[in-house]
């Protein structure tokens, strides 16, 4: 039979995704097929599986780390937000459609169906599945129907271990009120709980510990460190996006605005690896730097809506001086559209049908259409003359002269514009700076030397790293029963 567990956290980003990671390669390490799973996320980080899917890029990750293909059954529920209060719904790797938070409660039970669905695919032919949580389970207000946690791990019968962050403070209450607030049926389901992202002395916590089993009963698996490792792991969420500082001291600086419905920020994980590069990010109510050599526009859920928030932080005037200076700006998916002349939604698929001015700093227009193209690509640097690989995740067509002057060549199609000057550029490919080759031509195109370090094996070694690492802190008896 297929062993299982799942970790779930008493709030978000207690560090799940990671520690769910970790294990899922320290199984692989021993010699078991390992699968991850996780029924509900929500994230403008998405991945396109190898079956040609929409996931979140942790599961995404988590199949990285457990050496297999990923799969659309491994995340069968994604949540899009697109707005304060609505999301698109991707369910098994395909839209499924668009609902608000009400709306989405009375379809969980339908969700349910094609997550244990799911489920039970991923379980086919594995030794161990390691399922990651959303949220809390202590959310009991969106208990009935749930499809994230205790909902889940009830209905599949899933053991779960909490996970507690001491570094935001507050994890004794934090455990101890979950323990209070569950019903009994899903108490039963907890086996125990590991106190995460501790620094310091962990034998000041003994106490700690021992007054979370007096109130609870449950056992500690483990005290995990903050790992150090994790860092050189993909973002996970916008949660992490929040934490996340400028990494200066580089020659080449570059400026990433934080957009209010980012999406696949992680684009920019393999520049902050740089020593040459500095990354900075620049929040709501600051201004771009004036002496960034590099502006690059993220990826967005909602195109419109951000290009708005944009204009409505200055900076659109911001991009005009820094184009005047001399400065190069560069466009990925939704950045790429809110270059052009103009946006158009005449289905309203992001919204009210309307058209808006885009920045003006590409000569293309993008009109949205209701084909979603996701697809994994292998494609060709025009500039470059490098090969490389990324995949797609967008809505809408872009057209116009700019566009004679393509950035890649992907599967014998054109893609991208490039302005005459050659100072701004858009494509749909995100990835492009995971590609060794093509960030180490970026680099030299401002006249640095990149480290000619292999990202992907850099993921690959630290994936490494936080395995090793948690099996030296977790409970050797509870490694063990899992992992046979």
């Amino acid at each position: 039979m297929t062993r299982t567990v799942m970790l779930q956290g008493t709030g978000s980003d207690v560090g799940k995704t990671v520690l769910v990671a970790g294990l899922c390669r320290l199984a692989r390490l021993k010699g078991m097929m390992v699968r991850p799973f996780k029924p509900q996320n929500m994230s403008n980080n998405a991945a396109v599986s190898e079956d040609g899917g929409e996931i979140g890029r942790a599961q995404w990750l988590q199949a990285l780390a457990c050496g297999v293909p990923s799969s659309v059954h491994m995340n069968p529920v994604l949540l899009k937000p697109q707005s304060e209060v609505g999301s698109q719904i991707i369910v098994q790797g395909k839209v499924f459609g668009q609902a608000k938070g009400r709306d989405y409660q009375r379809l969980k039970p339908q969700l349910l169906r094609s997550v244990l669905e799911s489920f039970e695919e991923v379980k086919a032919g594995a030794d161990l599945v390691i399922v990651e949580g959303a949220g809390s389970p202590a959310e009991i207000n969106l208990r009935a129907g749930d499809i994230a946690n205790m909902g889940f791990a009830t209905k599949a019968n899933v053991p779960v271990v909490l996970v507690g962050d001491i570094d935001r403070g507050g994890v004794i209450a934090s455990l101890v009120g979950t323990h209070a607030i569950l019903p009994a049926e899903d108490l039963a389901m907890i086996s125990g709980y590991i106190i995460n992202k501790f620094r310091g002395d962990q034998s000041l916590f003994r106490d700690g510990i021992s007054a979370i089993d007096g109130f609870t009963g449950w056992t500690c698996f483990g005290v995990v460190p903050w790992l150090k490792s994790a860092s050189r792991l993909p973002s996970e969420d916008s949660v992490a996006l929040e934490r996340l500082t400028r990494k200066a001291d580089g020659a080449l600086k570059i400026a990433v605005p934080v957009l209010s419905r980012i999406a696949n920020f992680d684009d920019f994980d393999p520049l902050i690896s740089e020593p040459s590069v500095e990354l900075c990010y620049v929040r709501p109510g600051e201004r771009l730097p004036t002496d960034a050599s590099l502006v690059i526009l993220p990826g967005s859920k909602s195109t419109i809506g951000d290009l708005e928030d944009l204009r409505n932080n200055g900076w659109d005037q911001d991009l005009q001086l820094h184009r005047r200076r001399g400065g190069r700006i560069m466009g990925i998916c939704g950045g790429y559209q809110m270059l052009g002349n103009s946006v158009s939604d005449p289905l309203g698929l992001e919204g009210e049908p309307r058209q808006v001015p885009g920045l003006g700093l590409l000569d293309v227009e993008t009109e949205m259409a209701p084909e979603k193209t996701v697809r994994n690509s292998r494609a060709h640097a025009l500039d470059y003359d490098v090969e490389l690989s990324g995949y797609e995740i967008h809505l809408g067509r872009t057209t116009g002269p700019d566009c004679q002057r393509p950035v890649l060549r992907i599967q014998g199609r054109n893609d991208g514009a490039t302005s005459v000057d050659g100072r701004v550029m858009g494509t749909y490919l995100h990835g492009l700076f995971a590609n060794d080759a093509y960030r180490a031509a970026l680099l030299r195109s401002f006249g640095l030397q990149d480290t000619t370090e292999n990202y992907r094996d850099s993921v690959e070694r630290a994936l490494d790293d936080v395995a090793m690492e948690l099996e030296t802190v977790l409970d050797r008896d509870w490694i063990d029963q899992l992992m046979g």
